[in-house]
């Protein structure tokens, strides 16, 4: 690359169900907050972001980082996965030991196709 040229970011495109899912998250986010009556620069110096990445969270853009995104959810009260914080940890437990009975690693099967009819 020459001096002055810069490097174009990878645009990515995610699926509607994500774009739907972060949008409704990122709605619900801003709706707690007003109703607690905090402004964005509240929210975002409890989170330690700018307010620009609180609007961003709020208007559910997809690369905002998960844990910022969560972290925001959980300070102004909306639930995760339809669970309590109490009954979180219990969840990631659970969800873990079912993740230990399986394989460690897949991988794709050889198939032998047989294609003489």
């Amino acid at each position: 690359m020459e001096k002055g040229e810069q490097m174009s970011k990878k645009t990515r495109s995610f699926m509607p169900m994500t774009t739907s899912a972060v949008a409704l998250l990122g709605t619900q986010i801003a709706q707690a907050r007003r109703e607690r009556v905090w402004t964005a620069a509240e929210l975002a110096e409890r989170l330690d972001v700018t307010p620009y990445t609180v609007a961003r969270i709020e208007r559910g853009v997809p690369t905002v980082a998960i844990g910022l995104v969560f972290e925001a959810a959980a300070l102004v009260g909306v639930p995760l996965f339809s669970a309590t914080e109490a009954e979180l940890p219990q969840l990631v437990d659970a969800a873990r030991h079912r993740l230990a009975l399986l394989p460690a690693r897949v991988w794709a099967p050889d198939l032998d196709i047989d294609d003489n009819f």
